[in-house]
C-alpha cells in the first residue's frame, strides 16, 4: 500500500467526518484553518514576488464564481472551497492578504497553503514558494 494511497485516504476520511456531523447539527466548524500545497492554495502565491509556482493566469479561473484567476491552481473551486461550503463558513483567505496587524481576522479562518510546497525544505528552495515548516510557525504564532 503506497504512502500516497494512505494519506489520500486519512484525507477522505476527514472530510466525511466533517461533514457528516455538520450535517444535522448546523454551525458546529468556529474556522477553518488549511496548511497544504496546490490542492488547497486559494491564492497565497499571488502575494510572493519571486516565486515561479504562480496560478493567476486566466485559465485557472474559468469556472470560479466571476470567471476571474484567484491564484487557485484549478479552474474552478478547490476541496477547501467545497468543504467550507458544505459547513456554512466562508472559504478561508490567503494569510498574506490578511492585515498581520489585526489578530481578530485570523478568528474565521485562514488558508496557509502554498502551491509548491513540500515536506522537504529542500524542494521548494528553487521555487520561492513558503515552506510547510514556515506554515506550522505562522499557526502557532
Amino acid at each position: 500500500m503506497s504512502s500516497e494511497f494512505v494519506c489520500t485516504s486519512m484525507i477522505l476520511f476527514v472530510f466525511v467526518i466533517i461533514l457528516q456531523s455538520s450535517g444535522s447539527h448546523g454551525h458546529m466548524v468556529p474556522a477553518i484553518f488549511v496548511l497544504g500545497d496546490s490542492f488547497v492554495d486559494v491564492g497565497n502565491n499571488n502575494y510572493l514576488p519571486l516565486t515561479l509556482a504562480r496560478a493567476d493566469f486566466p485559465h485557472n479561473g474559468i469556472d470560479f464564481p466571476g470567471r476571474n484567476a484567484t491564484g487557485r491552481f484549478s479552474n474552478g473551486k478547490n476541496a477547501v472551497d467545497w468543504l467550507a461550503e458544505k459547513v456554512g463558513l466562508p472559504s478561508p483567505p490567503p494569510y498574506l492578504s490578511i492585515d498581520s496587524n489585526s489578530r481578530t481576522s485570523y478568528l474565521c479562518g485562514v488558508n496557509f497553503a502554498s502551491g509548491g510546497a513540500s515536506i522537504l525544505n529542500e524542494t521548494t528552495d528553487p521555487q520561492n514558494v513558503r515552506k510547510t515548516s514556515s506554515m506550522i510557525d505562522l499557526t502557532i504564532e
